[in-house]
């Protein structure tokens, strides 16, 4: 396999292209369980019909583990919004129309959402109480079942060179609560320092779903919470803020 051209460059992860192939190299030190859990996850996506990169083998390059996906040629939102900043709101637009093609589906093999905000907020850095009332919020908050992406975001999705759009990066996906991952998309615009987007983008996901903005609101001291366990340390003093910035009752 061909790793001299590097994509991109993430956290304990390296990507390469190899011709139609696209290989993601984990760090020697990652998890073994985790890789394969991602790999799964992805194959799992695969049998929604969405459109996404097809996972077609796991396999161990130089002692770390890799998942060699196809590689889809085009340019993510994030470079579109980047190059005509003109047609940024077309292109929120259809990043939310997308997010409500995938919580349109339902996977009923992934791993709860809600199972997993309670094991990160169990972990987050908070005083017991407010952990004990953000659990509490938690189990109060409606159970779905709908695919959530988990990090949902213009850098995730790529229009493929004949226009169509493949939703990238599956490791995050649970099923549960359409308005918590649209909460975590909401803080991810706002993480990237991007508050007008943020806004612009909640306002369309409010309206296309039907969705009382008060309602996916609610969700964002525990999505922020739940999040704050990962990530640096100026993304997790951040998210801690949003904990209880929101007046969620």
């Amino acid at each position: 396999m061909n790793q001299d051209r590097v994509i991109a460059v993430r956290n304990a992860k390296t990507i390469y292209r190899d011709g139609d192939r696209c290989l993601k190299v984990f760090n020697a030190e990652y998890s073994k369980a985790d890789v394969l859990n991602e790999a799964l996850n992805q194959a799992r996506i695969e049998e929604t019909g969405l459109h996404i990169p097809k996972v077609l083998e796991v396999t161990v390059l130089d002692g770390k583990w890799t998942i060699v996906s196809e590689f889809i040629a085009g340019k993510t939102l994030s470079q579109l919004m980047k190059d005509n900043p003109d047609d940024k709101d077309k292109y929120i637009g259809q990043m939310v129309d997308l997010q409500l093609e995938v919580q349109s589906k339902t996977c009923p093999l992934l791993n709860k959402l809600k199972d997993k905000m309670n094991r990160k907020i169990s972990q987050a850095s908070l005083d017991a109480t407010i952990r004990y009332d953000l659990h509490t919020r938690l189990e109060g908050m409606p159970k779905h079942n709908k695919v959530c992406h988990g990090d949902f975001r213009p850098s995730n999705i790529i229009i493929a060179n004949d226009g169509t759009p493949y939703i990238l990066d599956w490791s995050h996906v649970t099923q549960g609560n359409a308005s918590a991952d649209a909460a975590r998309t909401y803080l991810l615009f706002c993480l990237k320092g991007d508050t007008e987007g943020a806004e612009k983008y909640l306002d369309l996901f409010c309206e296309k779903s039907n969705t009382d903005r008060r309602y996916v609101q609610k969700w964002m001291p525990i999505v922020a919470a739940s999040q704050s366990v990962k990530g640096n340390e100026q993304e997790r003093e951040f998210l801690l803020r949003w904990v209880n910035v929101v007046e969620y009752e």
